[in-house]
């Protein structure tokens, strides 16, 4: 990774500029508010990931939601987001 990080970049696809969910974690270069709202993205990306997965396409990273999820939850030290609204994308 370089000297400094693309938040824009990593707003809009955070798998491009981090290797791992847990990555973002312990990037000291971000606040904790940007950490969440990355990790947030990611978590939309993934659960569109899941969705595609659960209707017979061939997820790239089947674990990942998941790991996304405990990373928010380390962050917000909060289980609500792996236990949001009833739709397939949590919304």
């Amino acid at each position: 990774m370089s000297t400094s990080i693309d938040y824009e970049q990593a707003l809009l696809n955070p798998a491009a500029v981090f290797k791992t969910p847990e990555s973002v974690l312990t990037e000291d270069r971000l606040s904790k508010a940007q950490k969440i709202e990355i990790l947030r993205r990611w978590e939309y990306d993934a659960s569109e990931d899941a969705v595609a997965e659960e209707e017979g396409m061939q997820a790239e990273h089947p674990l990942m939601l998941r790991r996304v999820l405990l990373a928010l939850e380390e962050l917000t030290g909060s289980r609500g987001a792996a236990h949001a609204a009833p739709t397939k994308q949590n919304g």
